[in-house]
């Protein structure tokens, strides 16, 4: 089951490939409304209930460093087959954990394998486009995987009530089986037998320039303040606001739709304009939000403003994690699977660290989880503006054809 080699990418395989990068969402965002609830009934801290999305987050970092390399060995099918499979049996696992300890042990492993699909899936795109086209590619499965922010938490907090916390992670597991599914009957094999470990060394060397390196910096550090967000909000909204799990659910999902229209608005301005311009003006616009929002953190006023800046950090990510990710992979095109691996798992190492600062001090003030937020973004555009200076590091052509069809 090999693939042509081209640059246009046909839209079953993106929407599965979307379904797969969706897997981090889902696994983070349709138990939060829950949380309250699980340190009840498990007998636990807030704390530790915020360990169960570090652990899984720590799972992801480690196993994208393990299936990207064996991807660019062994090939991209294979190894995605295998992690899914696993993926599939440990959240069943999850969702009936009699304890904490066990339930953190299985959102460890569940996310090792959970990453065998984000990993791969990013090096597939890089294996079929390069330039405009890849990023915008990145930018189209963005908005598909978008779905999983707006539709997890509010489905979540809707659910909880009825099936419990266990229910919610068994919808988990049915989704795994989907993306099962779908890896083995619509991903082809797009790395040839030929090109398994050609240029490996060229490729790892690539992984210390300059191109590579700003532009992983910029998507892990933007994406940081997303974890630092989604790690906050459910004791942030439901605590510190005191608005009920639906209505969290509710502005949970407003704010992502916001991050799927910035991506859908990327993607278009991105049929002319390259990447490094499209990035310039996200992380320009993360940092003005993440700055408003640490001025109004300090101020006595009420939390509830905090909404607003909070919307406006999450919707210019859509400016940011397409347009990086392709700079980034354009970068290493001798390594796709090992340059996407590295990204990741910086994305997912940094993202579990970040996770339970935003409440050190307290977990009932915003002011934690502004300053983070306020940080990351400065490192992110920082970052961003030595991209935008280099015009020689890598070479970003606009491949033949069209993506998904559309010219």
């Amino acid at each position: 089951m090999d693939a042509p080699s081209r640059s246009t990418i046909p839209v079953p395989l993106l929407l599965v490939l979307a379904l797969l990068a969706s897997v981090a969402p889902f696994g983070i965002d349709l138990y939060l409304p829950a949380f309250p609830r699980m340190a009840t009934e498990l007998e636990t801290s807030d704390t530790a209930i915020q360990l169960t999305l570090t652990m899984f987050l720590l799972g992801l970092a480690a196993g994208q460093l393990v299936f990207g390399p064996v991807s660019d060995r062994w090939g991209r099918r294979g190894p995605l087959l295998v992690g899914s499979a696993v993926f599939v049996g440990v959240s069943v696992l999850a969702a009936l954990a009699p304890t904490i300890e066990v339930l953190l042990a299985a959102r460890l492993v569940q996310g090792l394998t959970a990453a065998a699909g984000m990993v791969i899936g990013r090096a597939v795109i890089a294996d079929l486009a390069t330039g405009r086209a890849a990023a915008r590619a990145f930018s189209l499965m963005m908005i598909v995987g978008g779905v999983a922010p707006v539709v997890a938490p509010l489905l979540g907090s809707l659910v909880v009530d009825g099936i419990g916390w266990r229910g919610v992670l068994l919808v988990l597991a049915g989704l795994a089986v989907a993306m099962l599914a779908g890896s083995a009957t619509v991903v082809p094999e797009t790395l040839p037998r030929e090109r398994r470990g050609a240029g490996r060394t060229t490729g790892f060397r690539a992984l210390g320039r300059r191109a590579y390196l700003t532009a992983v910096a910029t998507f892990v550090f933007s994406f940081a303040v997303l974890m630092a967000y989604i790690s906050a909000s459910p004791f942030l909204y439901q605590v510190v606001i005191g608005m009920s799990p639906v209505g969290y659910g509710l502005l949970f999902a407003f704010n992502a739709l916001g991050l799927v229209t910035s991506n859908a608005l990327a993607s278009r301005l991105l049929r002319r304009s390259q990447p490094r311009r499209i990035l310039a003006i996200g992380t320009a616009w993360l940092f003005t939000a993440a700055v408003v929002l640490l001025v109004l953190a300090l101020l006595p006023i009420s939390a509830a403003w905090l909404i607003v800046p909070i919307f406006f950090a999450v919707a210019s990510l859509g400016f940011v994690l397409g347009p990086a990710t392709a700079l980034a992979l354009d970068a290493v095109p001798g390594a796709a699977g090992t340059g996407s691996a590295v990204l990741g798992a910086s994305q997912f190492g940094l993202g579990a660290a970040v996770s339970p600062l935003v409440s050190v001090g307290s977990e009932h003030s915003a002011l934690p989880m502004a300053v983070i937020i306020a940080v990351l973004a400065g490192v992110a555009v920082c970052a961003s503006r030595l991209i935008t200076k280099q015009d020689n590091d890598v070479v970003v052509p606009e491949p033949a054809g069209s993506l998904a069809g559309s010219n």
